[in-house]
């Protein structure tokens, strides 16, 4: 298995090889939420669509494409003992936070996904990161892993841009996962902040309409609910379990259903 150098509340690393196996025949895989890209990575299509509505994860994927050597030799030089602390942190996030040059925001947003808690990406309504300290004692730097997510991103084309018109831009003989903020589990669970403007139950009922309506296979993750039952009504799903990594409680991160609703062309002529 192929890890991501970023950490992702919610990435589908230990999940990968299963979704693999579900995903239809393609040239292309499109994503239009594709995170820290664990399927990007664990999959083999000959060319890539990936897509995000977050700014600095596309900008930070970017930067390491057009500058691979360079910009993980310089992301390094962050992951020293002095900025191991509250107040450098705190610092460098205001830094990452005020700065507007690409490439210096997209080396901060790698420090601060490996030094905040639980390498959460959590943004306030003015558009600022704000996620805490994580008090690590000594901060993972995934060189091999930036090394290898930059080799592959030869073959991915890269947008920022919401899910609704990432549908407007599918390639022929393509299949498309997408991997949204999941339905709460509980009402403790409500974990849908990776944008600002977050991610509710209009927005998961109009991706179901367009993955019902589009004109290539589409498989969606989300949480096994009987909300996300009903909403995925037609389609093919499939069960399983998952260890969840997003509790703050490292003792309480047991196992929950998960569920993919596949659409592919049987069901959407049904909808149709």
């Amino acid at each position: 298995m192929n890890r991501p150098f970023l950490k992702w509340a919610g990435g589908k690393s230990k999940l990968a090889a299963r979704i693999s196996e579900v995903l239809p025949k393609a040239s292309c895989l499109v994503e239009p939420f594709v995170g820290a890209g664990s399927i990007f990575l664990n999959t083999d299509f000959d060319h890539y669509v990936l897509c995000d509505i977050n700014p600095d994860l596309i900008n930070t994927f970017n930067q390491l494409k057009q500058h691979p050597s360079l910009f993980i030799a310089d992301a390094r030089e962050l992951f020293v003992p002095a900025n191991n602390n509250d107040a450098m942190f705190r610092q460098l996030k205001a830094k990452f936070n005020s700065t507007s040059d690409k490439y210096e925001k997209a080396l901060l947003f790698v420090y601060l996904n490996r030094f905040c808690f639980n390498g959460l990406c959590r943004y306030n309504k003015s558009g600022e990161f704000n996620v805490a300290f994580g008090k690590y004692k000594d901060p993972y730097f995934p060189a091999e892993e930036m090394v290898a997510f930059a080799s592959k991103l030869e073959r991915a084309e890269l947008h920022c841009r919401g899910f609704d018109i990432t549908f407007k831009h599918i390639p022929a003989d393509s299949v498309v996962y997408c991997d949204p903020p999941y339905m709460p589990a509980s009402e403790t669970a409500n974990f849908t902040a990776y944008s600002a403007e977050g991610f509710g139950i209009v927005h998961q009922r109009y991706l179901m309409h367009l993955a019902k309506t589009c004109a290539v296979p589409v498989i969606i993750s989300n949480a096994d609910t009987a909300q996300s039952r009903a909403l995925y009504t037609g389609a093919e799903l499939h069960f399983f379990d998952v260890q969840r990594s997003i509790s703050c409680r490292t003792d309480n991160r047991e196992k929950a259903q998960e569920l993919l609703a596949v659409y592919n062309k049987e069901q959407q002529e049904r909808a149709a």
